[in-house]
């Protein structure tokens, strides 16, 4: 495109609304670009939310989308609440009633089963999910009217607690508690029966909320289906670094949507720098090897590195003995060089 803007390179962090489904938002991001008058721009998502799932969904602009397989590898965290005496075949509000309970457990009983699903567990995914059985995903198996019979998968929990308490240190703040509500771990407390809870869950990749929310309920003697679903944190990205889709079109029409993102780097956040001088830099860009690397602290520095030439990102590569390979390189353009 004649004199359009070069095509931006980062992450634009997404607070998706219900309703509207990950795809949906990379076209309404892509939509943004084009009416920016930005050249034609790479865009891609960092982990899939349900329609009717709200949160942080990681946008990738440019060379950040070669960055988008690490983040659908990154833990996340999730606020949810279960909705006790029903089970939908979907597990969420979009299904049909499978089953039904009148039973329904006290505050007590759910702090204290809670622990049991802390850990390396074993995990059921939905029907209703994107899971490939014979090449073909599951849910549009299920909703053929096919029997769909889904494979168990190792996840872990690396915390599962009640909204008000602070579940992930990291986080840095504790969420609100309900005004009034007993401390369900309290034996002194008087019995709670919950119609509802909403829980907060910090989880490996692969792990299914909606399959959590089943079998905690489960667990309790009850059945039950998740109607809120909210991620707060994928990877690196939180909520506080969100902008709604509306404030995103809002802003992009009078500012650089360049202000509106975080740098590539910013998705390597546990990943450490190798600074490089130009000719390394020209080397590592034709994808040679560098050998001879000067050692850190009087110790080679193995493992993972981002390769920057003043700041700016040249490529992901792998260190061991002081030599370093290219893993994935990034075409972005130095304006000091």
């Amino acid at each position: 495109m004649s004199g359009a803007k070069p095509a931006p390179h980062g992450w634009l962090i997404l607070d998706k609304p219900r309703g509207l489904g990950s795809t949906q938002a990379v076209s309404a991001v892509k939509r943004v670009l084009r009416q920016g008058g930005y050249a034609k721009t790479k865009v891609g998502h960092g982990g899939t939310l349900d329609p009717l799932a709200e949160g942080v969904l990681p946008i990738a602009l440019g060379e950040a989308t070669k960055l988008a397989g690490r983040m659908l590898d990154s833990d996340k965290i999730y606020a949810f609440t279960i909705q006790f005496g029903e089970e939908t075949d979907t597990l969420d509000t979009e299904g049909e009633a499978i089953e039904r309970s009148d039973h329904r457990p006290p505050m007590a009983a759910i702090a204290a089963v809670l622990e049991h699903f802390i850990g390396d567990i074993e995990q059921l995914p939905p029907a209703y999910s994107a899971v490939k059985i014979d090449g073909k995903r599951a849910y549009d198996r299920a909703r053929a009217g096919e029997e769909v019979a889904m494979k168990t998968r190792s996840v872990t929990i690396h915390s599962l607690g009640f909204e008000s308490e602070r579940v992930d240190a990291e986080l840095r703040s504790a969420f609100a508690t309900t005004a009034g509500r007993p401390d369900p771990y309290d034996p002194q407390a008087p019995l709670e029966l919950a119609d509802s809870v909403t829980l907060v869950a910090h989880v490996s990749k692969g792990t299914y909320i909606r399959s959590l929310a089943r079998d905690i309920a489960r667990a309790l003697g009850t059945v039950g289906h998740v109607t809120y679903l909210k991620r707060i944190k994928a990877g690196p990205f939180r909520e506080e670094q969100a902008i709604s889709l509306d404030m995103l079109e809002k802003q992009a029409k009078g500012a650089a949507i360049e202000n509106l993102l975080l740098p590539l780097e910013a998705g390597l956040d546990d990943i450490p720098v190798l600074p490089l001088d130009p000719d390394s830099a020209q080397a590592v860009r034709q994808g040679r090897v560098l050998s001879d690397l000067p050692p850190v602290q009087g110790e080679w520095a193995d493992g993972l590195h981002l390769a920057t030439l003043h700041d700016v990102p040249v490529a992901l590569m792998e260190l061991s003995g002081g030599t370093a390979k290219v893993v994935r390189g990034f075409n972005i353009p130095d304006v000091a060089e």
